[in-house]
């Protein structure tokens, strides 16, 4: 990457990659499941986990954390902190808003059938209620508008989609799918989990709903916290499968048995927030930001372009799309023979990267190098 790509923080790669101790041990390209935390996030969690074993005071430094997250958040996706809640994960945020929203018996939900488990049993679920779980299936590796018009009907209330296919690494062209459902009065529902910190994407442009992200992938937060957001208008139509003191209004008043809900997005949080989360996933934004998103992204398509060409070469077979607007930071594609062995080499020779069904899945972030994505077909290419 050329050094005005970063910023002035990280100027080069190899100041980047200081700040990744996980470089020193392998080299890790598995950034779809779970991403190493660089420095600042761990630096930050430590002297909060510090800081609490002291409490007083020193606990009040963090009050601001949940405002100060919202609004990194609400800039990441240009949005505003209002329309943001805190939630543990993605399947726990698509359960809250699949269980918020107003279905009826009859209605039914589209979405992708290369979707990941987390994105498909909140819908599946619903079935309890009369309300069909259509599974679309795939146009070249995610969903289209052309896909879901074959499948959709006048009964047809929400299109949920991932901004990028957890297992093909499709970028789904969430703009076209938008305006579909905003046409059509079907709720779009964006799962970027795959997507966001490592490409821009904008609620606004894209016409989204509700959107979910889990930090411990392409955000390079810690497991266990994540967001939504809500799209202000909509609100007054989703109504909360639970309640707490903190989504209430007056439920400090510890005798109030019938409180009303609150008006905003505090209504989905019932309880105490996972503090030590919130400041790891805000120091991990506030990293990436330093980086520069569009940088990230112009990084990642270079590594993937080699990796693509490299695969190509052996002629291995590509799962992923290699169409430019469906381009992202997962390359996932087969190899000869059998791909256990195939992970188990990689593995052995410390390159971290993902099985899935018989496709090996490599999934890089901003501080890998090309000699490390040369590394992926050098070790395969030996055991050929």
């Amino acid at each position: 990457m050329a050094q005005s790509s970063y910023s002035s923080r990280y100027p080069d790669i190899e100041t980047l990659r200081a700040a990744f101790p996980t470089t020193k041990y392998c080299t890790y390209l598995d950034h779809a499941t779970a991403a190493p935390l660089p420095n600042p996030v761990r630096a930050a969690m430590s002297k909060y986990i510090a800081d609490r074993g002291v409490m007083f005071e020193r606990e009040c430094r963090y009050e601001h954390v949940s405002d100060d997250l919202r609004g990194v958040l609400a800039w990441l996706i240009n949005g505003t902190p209002q329309e943001i809640a805190f939630v543990q994960n993605t399947g726990e945020s698509l359960n809250i808003i699949a269980n918020a929203l107003p279905l009826q018996t009859g209605d039914n939900v589209l979405f992708c059938d290369r979707e990941s488990p987390h994105s498909i049993y909140p819908w599946a679920n619903l079935r309890q209620q009369g309300v069909e779980a259509r599974h679309v299936p795939h146009d070249g590796g995610g969903l289209t508008v052309k896909a879901v018009e074959r499948y959709a009907d006048n009964r047809t209330r929400v299109v949920a989609v991932s901004s990028v296919e957890w297992m093909t690494g499709f970028k789904n062209d969430l703009q076209a799918l938008g305006e579909w459902s905003r046409e059509r009065g079907a709720y779009f529902i964006v799962d970027a989990t795959q997507s966001l910190g490592v490409a821009p994407l904008d609620i606004q442009a894209c016409q989204i709903d509700f959107l979910t992200c889990s930090g411990r992938t392409w955000l390079m937060g810690p497991p266990g916290q994540g967001f939504i957001y809500y799209r202000q208008e909509l609100l007054d139509e989703l109504l909360p499968s639970f309640a707490g003191h903190l989504s209430v209004l007056g439920g400090e008043w510890w005798h109030s048995y019938d409180p009303p809900i609150l008006s905003d997005v505090r209504r989905f949080q019932p309880g105490c927030a996972n503090t030590a989360g919130q400041v790891g996933l805000l120091a991990a934004v506030r990293f990436l930001m330093e980086v520069g998103i569009a940088a990230i992204e112009r990084r990642m398509l270079h590594l993937t372009d080699l990796l693509i060409e490299e695969m190509q070469q052996r002629g291995y077979e590509i799962l992923s799309s290699v169409q430019p607007k469906h381009r992202s930071a997962i390359v996932t594609f087969s190899v000869p023979g059998d791909a256990d062995e195939a992970l188990r080499l990689l593995t052995d020779a410390r390159v971290v990267v993902s099985k899935h069904e018989q496709y090996i899945r490599v999934s890089p972030h901003c501080y890998n190098t090309e000699e490390e994505i040369a590394l992926v077909g050098e070790v395969l290419g030996n055991a050929a």
